[in-house]
């Protein structure tokens, strides 16, 4: 946001640097009297960093016309009023030197010391790396800023910081430069802020997005707001004053102040719920101030007799604080005229932490332990953009996982335990098992939510009771990418899926060739490095295992490269045999898939297709779905269960049984009873007619395994016919 005059002076030029100007010194006065809490050296720290960044910013100016030094002022004024550290501060005046002028970073450590100089390579964008588009440059910046967080909280609260004075200041852009900056503000940094806590900060730059994203939107709104503003003045102040004679009545000591939506709150529910501004009726609200946790429960029963609570409308963040570390009672009240009243109650503690979230680290170092547990809370977080960040393949995907993860409202859920867990809204059990442990999430195979067993994509209400139940032969299924809403749960799995199905896809191709080997040359030597070096040439693959790979997913067949290998030897000699049959296990993971039209399962006759991308996929003899690649011989293998097995399969299965009253916790029972896991259940009922038809998604062992279920079920009465489900095209019974 500047333009130049000339080539600024780096940090060796000071003297060549005229005097500051009066508006320059008027400038950093102000922020001489923001900081009367730092030490005298600090101060003398401080006004060394302003004439660094003075000099080596000369010549520079904003797009307004301004001096460009009066923007890392304005910053480090911002995070003065937070009682920020001399290091940020420091850091605040000088974030743009190493970016913008001739300055390194070097000088800086030199200067002011290596904390300093940290947390300005930190801001530093990475322009002089070249990138194929703007979006991948901007997603690495967000990388290297999120990660250099990760270390230092106090890299994004500067980053914060410096992107509230340019929104303050954006009507100097050019219109598209305003509308990009604006959706980036909504999109990452307001997210971010609401997430540390920075309340303040979080409704500033959401109404400042708004205002330049939509700006026709956003001045009608404030005409509106402002008219009723106007027309409800006198009955806000009704129900204050109600509020603080029933306070006193109560013996209560309380600050009684009116809270009014912000804008881009108000516009979101609008759009979200569909309502005109006149049937938004809680653009204003009341807080209470009171002076310690226990009066705030007392506050809320005195305001509850003054006032009727409506149903499903209270919520205790003091018992369960949000993830960022907000704490309050809410509650929404009928009041006068029936009007909708949102009450909000905080102990005094309370109200700093939420006014200034992580800041108030610096801003109040009281001992309080609410702030300790926002500590906790935030260190969590920034560690696990470190373990997203690990299983990210680059900075795009880094990017979209961290935009999932920023949710500004969470689902509190319950472990077996009894600790409280939060997590987005939208969450599923999967979500919950990858927040748990990256181990449980990989090996999740099934969950209990409020001891019932449920669906894995099943999502998560706020006071579930959430049982992860695992597997370690078990591994994460592609299919989790569609429901999960986590970014931590979406990295853990896509980074598992590719290095999984390298390695098995890699296993599995060399078997493929091996076999195919045997059949064409069952009696000659094994290819000599010599051959596979010729081949590999020849065919411009990196590598054996990116060859093995290859076959594996089915990008190659396995005949023709065993053919290209034993031409490449000069040995073809031999009578060619059919190759053996490949052996199952079905716990190979996602080099093998087991077909979802038919769920094959030990003990089944199978036979294996290879699927370009997808390598071996195994299907039933008799599945229709394969019907038209039968007469194909280069498209399948014979394939056979190895007699060990070490997993369950899943499989479906029709009962039509007689419509009673308990007839599906009976039937529940005699799955349990034979040692089978129920993955997923559901039934038709035709209106008037005496039978029902149920549909189940068993987990069992093999073919004698299911032999014994269904025997079981057929000796109960109320069942009347029992099949096994194969190639059902409407998706009933398949595996959720």
């Amino acid at each position: 946001m500047k333009s130049s005059t000339g080539a600024a002076p780096d940090a060796h030029h000071l003297r060549d640097v005229p005097a500051p100007s009066p508006q320059e010194e008027a400038g950093y006065e102000v922020l001489r009297q923001s900081t009367q809490y730092l030490s005298p050296a600090d101060g003398e720290s401080l006004r060394a960093a302003f004439e660094l960044s003075r000099a080596a910013h000369a010549g520079q100016f904003r797009r307004s016309g301004d001096p460009y030094i009066l923007h890392p002022l304005a910053v480090a004024g911002i995070l003065a009023g937070w009682h920020l550290d001399p290091q940020a501060l420091c850091a605040a005046l000088l974030h743009d030197v190493v970016e913008d002028t001739e300055t390194s970073n070097a000088d800086i450590q030199a200067r002011f010391g290596p904390s300093v100089a940290m947390l300005v390579e930190g801001m530093s964008k990475l322009d002089k790396l070249a990138f194929a588009t703007e979006q991948q440059a901007q997603a690495e910046n967000f990388r290297k800023m999120l990660l250099a967080m990760a270390q230092d909280v106090r890299v994004i609260l500067i980053k914060l910081a410096d992107r509230l004075h340019n929104m303050r200041t954006l009507g100097a852009m050019d219109a598209d430069r305003r509308k990009r900056i604006a959706a980036e503000t909504l999109e990452i940094y307001a997210p971010i802020a609401n997430r540390l806590g920075l309340n303040d900060v979080y409704r500033e730059l959401e109404d400042l997005g708004f205002q330049h994203l939509h700006p026709h939107r956003y001045q009608v709104l404030v005409k509106a707001v402002n008219a009723a503003r106007g027309n409800r003045r006198a009955l806000v102040e009704k129900i204050k004053l109600a509020i603080e004679e029933r306070l006193r009545q109560a013996g209560v000591d309380a600050l009684v102040t009116g809270r009014e939506k912000h804008l881009y709150s108000i516009y979101r529910k609008m759009q979200e719920k569909n309502l005109a501004f006149s049937q938004v009726f809680d653009i204003y609200g009341f807080r209470v101030i009171v002076k310690d946790l226990p009066t705030c429960y007392l506050t809320l029963g005195a305001l509850h007799g003054l006032y009727k609570p409506i149903p499903g409308k209270f919520k205790d963040y003091i018992a369960i604080p949000k993830a960022n570390g907000y704490q309050a009672l809410h509650s929404i009240l009928f009041g006068p005229q029936g009007t909708p009243i949102e009450i909000q109650i905080r102990s005094q503690e309370m109200h700093r932490v939420a006014e200034a979230g992580v800041a108030s680290h610096w801003l109040y170092k009281s001992g309080d332990e609410s702030l300790d547990e926002m500590q906790q809370s935030t260190y969590r977080w920034l560690q696990s953009l470190l373990e997203i960040q690990a299983d990210s393949k680059d900075s795009p995907e880094f990017l979209e996982h961290i935009k999932v993860d920023l949710f500004p409202d969470e689902v509190y859920v319950f472990t077996p335990k009894g600790k409280i867990m939060a997590l987005p809204q939208g969450a599923t059990a999967v979500d919950f098992a990858y927040a748990v442990h990256t181990d449980v999430g990989n090996h999740c195979v099934a969950v209990r939510i409020n001891h019932e067993f449920m669906p894995l994509r099943t999502q998560l209400r706020n006071g579930d009771h959430v049982e992860i139940i695992t597997n370690v032969y078990s591994g994460p299924q592609p299919a989790w990418l569609n429901f999960v809403a986590t970014g931590k749960a979406r990295a853990h799995i896509r980074h598992y899926l590719r290095t999984a199905r390298a390695s098995e896809s890699a296993r599995m191709g060399a078997r493929l060739l091996e076999n195919a080997l045997k059949a064409l040359n069952p009696d000659g030597p094994e290819p000599d490095a010599a051959a596979w070096e010729r081949l590999l040439r020849e065919t411009g693959t990196e590598s054996k295992d990116a060859l093995f790979t290859d076959l594996g997913l089915g990008r190659k067949l396995p005949l023709v490269v065993a053919h290209q290998l034993l031409h490449a030897q000069g040995n073809l000699g031999g009578a060619a045999s059919h190759p053996q049959a490949i052996t199952i296990r079905g716990t190979e993971g996602v080099a093998v898939e087991l077909a979802s039209c038919c769920h094959p399962i030990p003990g089944d006759p199978i036979l294996g297709f290879i699927h370009k991308d997808r390598g071996l996929i195994i299907h039933t003899h008799d599945c229709p779905a394969i019907r038209n690649f039968r007469a194909d011989p280069d498209k399948w293998l014979d394939v056979e269960w190895e007699p060990q097995k070490d997993r369950l399969f899943d499989v479906a299965i029709k009962l039509v049984v007689a419509n009673k009253r308990g007839v599906l916790g009976r039937v529940a029972s005699a799955i349990s009873d034979q040692g089978s896991n129920i993955g997923n259940v559901s039934m038709e009922e035709e209106d008037g007619s005496p039978y029902t038809i149920l549909y189940f998604t068993l987990q069992v062992e093999d073919r004698l395994h299911l032999a014994r279920i269904m025997r079981g079920l057929r000796q109960l009465p109320d069942v009347v016919r029992i099949f096994r489900v194969k190639g059902r095209k409407d998706g009933r019974a398949q595996a959720q």
